[in-house]
């Protein structure tokens, strides 16, 4: 039977994608001298947001998702980040690969308002691994399945996900409204002769600051 290891060693922005992805380099070792002829490999990321320290100004944007600072022993807990697959090609003793991983900027997704708020430093990776392998050894070949211990962990530096963000939306982010608001706040960028989006919702929150 094989024994695997896994580490994740890399991260980079990848730049021709449909959608803003983020691309993560494996390494697996067979550890008993097995050829490896193939691993259906399913990894779940999870972000493991109590492992890091948070500025003031981060702490007062994660507000929404974690409460108060004082509360954050009790409400501090990991955050699904994506479930990707991938079909690793046959290899004998250590191989690597690159884990494409699509990013959301879908601000109702709470792991994207925990990425949009931090500023600088690394968000905490835990990659949890499961699948089917398929290897050789002795004349014979065996089918087993990816232990659910497996499981390895990256310091993702935050300035990534904002590159990889800054690729596909340039200085620009999403959220999503009912109809009626939407068709609301169009009136009122006609009525006042706005040209964009943003000249109306900077109108509205001027307004609500000053009180009218």
């Amino acid at each position: 039977m094989s024994e695997l290891t896994f580490s994740c060693v890399d991260a980079a922005a990848l730049r021709y994608a449909a959608v803003p992805t983020l691309q993560l380099k494996l390494r697996i070792a067979e550890e008993t001298g097995a050829t490896i002829q193939g691993i259906a490999l399913r990894c779940q990321l999870r972000i493991e947001a109590q492992r890091r320290r948070y500025s003031a100004a981060e702490a007062e944007r994660l507000g929404e998702l974690f409460g108060e600072p004082a509360r954050w022993g009790d409400t501090l807990k990991p955050l699904h980040f994506s479930n990707v697959s991938l079909m690793v090609p046959a290899f004998t003793g250590t191989t690597e690969v690159d884990l494409p991983v699509p990013c959301t900027y879908d601000f109702e997704v709470a792991a994207t308002k925990y990425l949009h708020a931090l500023d600088d430093g690394e968000i905490p990776l835990l990659l949890l691994f499961s699948g089917t392998v398929f290897s050789q050894r002795d004349g014979g070949f065996s089918v087993a399945q990816v232990p659910w211990s497996k499981e390895a962990k990256y310091p993702l530096p935050a300035r990534l996900w904002r590159e990889v963000m800054d690729l596909y939306f340039p200085n620009s982010g999403w959220i999503r409204i009912r109809r009626d608001t939407l068709d609301a706040l169009q009136q009122f960028k006609v009525r006042r002769a706005m040209t964009t989006w943003d000249d109306a919702l900077e109108s509205l929150l001027a307004t609500a600051e000053n009180g009218v």
